[in-house]
């Protein structure tokens, strides 16, 4: 088709009322195509919004011949003057819901074939196909919404940290492959046969680099990749806030992060008032089982390993004196409304994601009822839960006993889904806070060995230096994470700035010499170079907008995701490569072993 002839002067959304009887031009695509018995309503749609046009053969029939021919998707432009609905039609008293146009001028810039799914009801299609016809499926007025919800929080951030003092340094997106805690996606290098690049899980090393080398503030919208099983907030190509600081502690570091949040926040209409709480690791886990603790609802926490530990119930004084605890969940005036099938349904859940089982109490204001636990316990110790508790009549408890690691778990998990099930979940609350004081060290059953809870340059507290050769798994973190209704939204720490104490962490995790120097030998040789003391954090983008767009995926958050498998519908993408290019690449390319299919006898 020859180029278009009309020329657009506005978009649908800037036409409104105080405009009628002015000459406007727009473009866009046919919504929807209304015959009303010979008046042709049409919708017109662009990425701001939508107008209406009306094409009445009695006022311009050349303009209702051409709407005749007019299906959804179809891509016009039209001039016209701009009216006011009549009384009682418009669909809002400003903006373009107020006003109408009869186009005098129009142009068919392309016509649109038969589409894969209705973009009205692209909300109930398979992802898959939404996907594979990404193209379309951005045109939805509510998944671009989603993009333009990024385009101006990452507006916002980079103008916060401009007036932060922070300057945007790009890092290499070819790497050396270091071990942080994912598989590296790896690069084979046609120059260098036998040699791969890896692409950054993050830029970690060379942000600390940028400190040495005296950027005072570093930031980056970074993109990271990570070949790890995905899921519904994963993806294997991700963009991170990475920020960098020299000279900082950890109070500064979370005083920048709130006030960019505060910033990030306000482009979808929330308003967060910092400073944020704090909670350390251990009370995190210990009151809500979680590293990111939902604080929207309560039901924290009642230890009751005391009671076990002293009472005569084999179950209960088994797990304290093995060290385990015995915790509860108080379920305010629920006592009498939780019928016995819904306590074993509860029971089976716990036992589902790895508990022992579930024993309850629930306090009358005579007698109470019980999974039993009357026959075991004294009377004096179910006043004693009662009292730890704060439970009253009417209350039910909730208790699990078990090692400290699985009552966490199985307890972490049981609490959100009571929030869930029992709408206890305020969504009107922001709830914001930060965790600290993680451990620095924690042991890998796999590996047989500790490893770096966050990573192995994240400073240990000052007050554990010691504890590194002779109790490291003890030794806390100078390390915090930010956690939003529930969600971690980014993680960072003060770095080792030490050459002598990395040397000291690499050891305490059975890192030698040798290996160090051969993973991350340039930072080790940076930091003799009069490194300053420096850290850092970094802010999931993708994730921060999905929870900002209230969408369950970031997947509707990021322009062309990519599949559970790690696949593009759209592209095809990973594909074989040719022959020709895997020889010049010095690659060998096995095929995958067929599946060979077995029969059950």
């Amino acid at each position: 088709m020859a180029s278009s002839v009309l020329k657009r002067d506005h978009k649908c959304a800037q036409v409104n009322a105080e405009m009628a009887g002015q000459d406007v031009c727009l473009a866009g695509w046919v919504n929807v195509v209304r015959d009303l018995g010979g008046i042709i309503f049409v919708e017109l749609r662009d990425s701001t919004g939508k107008v209406q046009l009306i094409a009445d053969p009695n006022k311009n029939k050349a303009i209702h011949d051409q709407f005749v021919d007019l299906k959804n998707e179809f891509v016009i432009a039209i001039r016209g003057k701009v009216a006011k609905r009549p009384e009682g039609t418009a669909k809002s008293e400003s903006g373009s819901g107020a006003i109408e146009i009869y186009p005098d001028q129009f142009e068919l810039l392309n016509t649109c074939r038969p589409l894969p799914f209705q973009l009205d009801q692209g909300d109930k299609v398979d992802e898959a196909l939404r996907l594979k016809y990404r193209y379309l499926d951005l045109r939805r007025p509510e998944m671009n919404s989603n993009l333009v919800m990024r385009h101006r929080v990452s507006q916002a951030i980079r103008k916060y940290l401009d007036h932060e003092g922070f300057i945007e340094v790009e890092t290499p997106i070819l790497c050396k492959a270091t071990p942080e805690g994912a598989r590296d996606f790896l690069v084979p290098s046609r120059l260098n046969p036998g040699n791969w690049y890896a692409l950054p899980q993050s830029p970690q090393l060379f942000k600390q680099t940028l400190m040495i080398s005296g950027v005072d503030r570093y930031y980056q919208v970074a993109r990271c990749f990570r070949d790890e099983d995905l899921r519904a907030d994963r993806q294997p190509e991700f963009t991170q806030i990475d920020m960098e600081f020299s000279f900082v502690d950890e109070d500064e570091v979370m005083r920048v992060t709130e006030g960019l949040l505060v910033d990030a926040f306000k482009c979808a209409g929330i308003d967060i008032q910092p400073p944020f709480q704090r909670l350390s690791y251990s009370d995190a886990m210990g009151l809500y089982g979680s590293d990111k603790p939902d604080l929207r609802f309560d039901l924290a926490f009642k230890d009751l390993t005391e009671v076990a530990k002293n009472c005569q119930f084999k179950v209960f004084k088994q797990v304290a004196e093995a060290g385990g605890e015995l915790k509860a969940i108080v379920l305010e005036g629920r006592g009498e409304s939780s019928s016995r099938k819904q306590l074993d349904l509860w029971n089976e859940y716990t036992k589902s994601v790895g508990g022992k089982g579930l024993a309850w109490i629930a306090f009358g204001n005579d007698t109470n009822r019980s999974s039993g636990l009357d026959k075991h316990l004294s009377v004096e110790e179910i006043q004693k839960i009662k009292e730890l508790c704060s439970a009253k009549a009417g209350d039910l408890v909730l208790m699990m006993a078990d090692t400290a690691k699985s009552v966490a778990n199985v307890m972490g998990r049981f609490r959100l889904k009571l929030a869930e099930e029992l709408n206890l979940i305020d969504t009107n609350i922001h709830s914001l806070l930060w965790v600290v004081d993680f451990p620095l060290f924690e042991y890998d059953e796999e590996q047989g060995r500790l490893m770096a809870v966050h990573h192995p340059f994240t400073s240990p507290r000052l007050e554990d230096l010691d504890s590194l050769e002779t109790a490291p798994e003890k030794a806390r973190a100078r390390a915090y994470d930010i956690v939003y209704n529930g969600c971690e939204i980014g993680g960072g720490s003060i770095r080792i700035h030490s050459q002598e104490l990395q040397s000291r962490a690499f050891a305490a995790i059975g890192l030698d010499n040798e290996t160090a120097s051969e993973k991350f030998g340039f930072l080790l040789e940076a930091l003799e170079s009069g490194a300053p003391p420096h850290g850092g954090i970094a802010l999931g983008l993708d994730r921060m907008i999905m929870l900002l767009c209230g969408c369950k995926s970031i997947r509707d958050v990021i322009a062309f995701p990519k599949t559970q498998s790690g696949a593009c519908p759209m592209t095809g993408a990973p594909s074989l490569a040719s022959p020709e290019q895997l020889k010049e690449l010095a690659v060998l390319n096995e095929p995958p072993k067929a599946k060979v299919a077995t029969t059950l006898r």
